[in-house]
């Protein structure tokens, strides 16, 4: 799987992708990462990439002919790559959207704009999908690109170290992951749950699923409304609701 990233500021997005997860996948050959310094195909004297807006207004805007030219080579040895415009105006990006890009393995070119951002004739004449990583503004959209070439990797065969990896992450099963655990057993007068000690694998399972209800509830409950509760999760709820209710009459 390939991602490009079309940039001003590519040592930047270099340094990324030289480093841990991604640097490990692009050895094994399982995704190819590479950065386009926009300015390259600015064909001008003083390579200017930005202009004032028509219209006036504060700010700069990423003319159009350097970022058509930029995205017409990113496309040039594979043309069904889909370009991905990083905005904060775009459809939220979620793990059902990372699993989607992981699944169809279709090479990912990501617009990454500065200033007031990129001329609007780019957008709908090569632009195919606008994604945002949450409702705020920051100074360009690398670190956007970043987050999702990070989140579509490590759900490729072979990235992590094996399949349960992936499958217990919080939101994988529409559901927070439960907590974890590690030596030593007792830190600073706290000590972890004796069922983790045990060894009873049933016992752990069980306590897993109960700390990713809980998590869930009292964290994101919205999650609840976007997948139904099976029916041993809801005896499981109750139960817990009723421990808290009886802890409150004490």
């Amino acid at each position: 799987m390939k991602f490009t990233v079309l940039t001003l500021f590519p040592d930047f997005v270099n340094s990324f992708f030289m480093n841990g997860m991604i640097s490990r996948a692009v050895k094994k050959k399982i995704i190819s990462c590479i950065s386009i310094n926009i300015r390259d195909f600015a064909f001008n004297h003083h390579k200017t990439v930005d202009d004032k807006p028509y219209g006036g207004g504060c700010g700069m805007v990423i003319k159009p002919e350097p970022l058509y030219a930029a995205v017409k080579y990113a496309r040039k040895d594979r043309p069904d790559s889909r370009v991905i415009l990083m905005t904060p105006q775009g459809r939220p990006f979620d793990q059902k959207k990372a699993w989607d890009f992981a699944k169809k393995k279709k090479s990912l070119v990501f617009i990454c704009g500065r200033y007031e951002g990129i001329d609007e004739r780019i957008n709908y004449s090569l632009v195919d999908e606008e994604i945002s990583i949450g409702d705020y503004v920051m100074t360009g959209g690398e670190l956007a690109a970043m987050v999702i070439i990070d989140s579509v990797t490590r759900l490729l065969p072979d990235v992590l170290g094996g399949k349960e990896s992936v499958d217990i992450d919080s939101f994988q099963n529409g559901r927070l992951e439960y907590a974890h655990y590690t030596r030593p057993s007792r830190f600073k007068d706290m000590d972890i749950p004796d069922v983790l000690l045990s060894g009873n694998h049933k016992k752990i399972e069980k306590w897993r699923i109960t700390s990713s209800l809980k998590r869930t509830f009292l964290k994101r409950p919205d999650l609840f409304t976007q997948k139904k509760l099976k029916e041993h999760e809801k005896q499981i709820l109750k139960k817990w609701c009723r421990e808290l209710e009886e802890l409150i009459k004490k």
